[in-house]
């Protein structure tokens, strides 16, 4: 699951987000928040708060770094936390932002509960709110920065249907989502059905199983998976893994019997690693989805909302996402993304997004130099 300048970004919403109706303070405090950012210390106080680390290196490997960029680069001094999957450590952490004296609270939750919350006490001490990439469904954040999600399940399924064109009428397809409790992991599925089910109908294509993971646990997704295709005879022809490190743990099992590299499995956050496994033929596809921009994009955001700029904020995120718990409309910021297979994992190097050296190492190195990625 990375460039543009900011000035440029309020210019160019239309071409570079598609907006869909789509010194560092240091002081310590009862609420535990230990901030390792290193801002400036001249302009308003702003509260990240990240998930976790455990399944998916994009929070620590890029956003963290992009957001405290990008903050910084808008006169901001951030302070960025990551609550490493931990319900209780994300509150904690919010209440030390809240107590702190944060203008604008920027959350990816673990899940929409804990958001929601959060956002009603920081909401309740004039703190405005800002939901990153992911929508805390039945809470009250002012505001959305993510990305299409509908439309990267849309490019996961296109992806393998592309796959298996040629396939047998009736090819066996497992799905493996994310979390039930994360909003996105809906949304992704919800797209991958908008390819997907009329092939299942058609009897093209055959659903086995789709299983939600709890916490995206790449481990579990692994196990689950090995568990439905032991069930299955050891039959499969394709499998939906909602993104990367998914993507991983079901390619460790296909090695075991053999079936790797001749199984297209989809994936999501164009991860070193998942390159890698899109490079060697192991993994079909991943999503491209410029984080560098989403980053930027909350940044202005939280520039405009930090200096009472509602009116700047809300041109800004002029889109809509609906918020079917909470039956409201939250305005929302949404980029777009890319499906890349292997002939595409150059545009990703080439973006800046990751570095060739993490992607061409030595059992990579000669579809790198095939493809010219260096």
């Amino acid at each position: 699951m990375r460039s543009k300048t900011l000035a440029s970004i309020a210019v160019t919403a239309g071409l570079a987000l598609t907006v869909t109706a789509c010194g560092a303070n240091t002081s310590s405090n009862t609420g535990g928040s230990t901030n390792t950012s290193t801002g400036s210390g001249t302009g308003a106080k702003v509260g990240v708060i990240l998930p976790e680390t455990k399944t998916s290196a994009r929070w620590e490997g890029f956003d963290k770094p992009l957001l405290e960029a990008a903050l910084k680069a808008e006169g901001l001094d951030p302070d960025i936390q990551n609550a490493q999957g931990d319900v209780q450590k994300f509150s904690t952490l919010a209440d030390g932002m809240i107590n702190n004296g944060v203008k604008v609270l920027i959350i990816a939750t673990p899940n929409s509960e804990v958001g929601a919350s959060v956002a009603k006490k920081a909401q309740a001490q004039g703190i405005q709110v800002i939901d990153y990439d992911r929508l805390n469904t039945g809470g009250s954040s002012s505001y959305y920065v993510s990305f299409d999600n509908v439309k990267v399940g849309e490019l996961q399924g296109q992806g393998l249907a592309d796959a298996l064109k040629d396939a047998p009428q009736g090819a066996n397809v497992i799905e493996i989502e994310g979390a039930p409790t994360d909003n996105n992991a809906t949304l992704f599925a919800d797209g991958q059905k908008k390819i997907l089910k009329p092939l299942y109908d058609s009897g093209k294509l055959k659903l086995v199983q789709s299983q939600p993971i709890d916490d995206w646990d790449n481990q579990k997704g692994g196990q689950v998976f090995e568990q439905i295709l032991t069930g299955n005879g050891g039959k499969v022809d394709g499998v939906v893994a909602a993104n990367d490190g998914l993507a991983g743990a079901i390619i460790t099992v296909l090695k075991k019997v053999g079936l790797n590299g001749k199984v297209p499995v989809t994936g999501q956050d164009a991860t070193p690693d998942g390159l890698q496994a899109v490079l060697l033929k192991d993994q079909y596809m991943t999503v491209f989805k410029p984080i560098k921009e989403e980053a930027e994009a909350a940044a202005k955001l939280a520039g405009f909302l930090a200096k009472g700029d509602t009116a700047g904020a809300d041109k800004l995120a002029s889109g809509v996402t609906k918020d079917t718990k909470a039956s409201r409309d939250v305005k929302s910021v949404l980029l777009t993304s890319q499906l890349i297979t292997r002939d595409k994992v150059k545009v990703v190097v080439d973006s800046g997004f990751v570095k060739a050296s993490e992607v061409c190492v030595a059992a990579t190195q000669a579809a790198c130099t095939e493809l010219g990625i260096k």
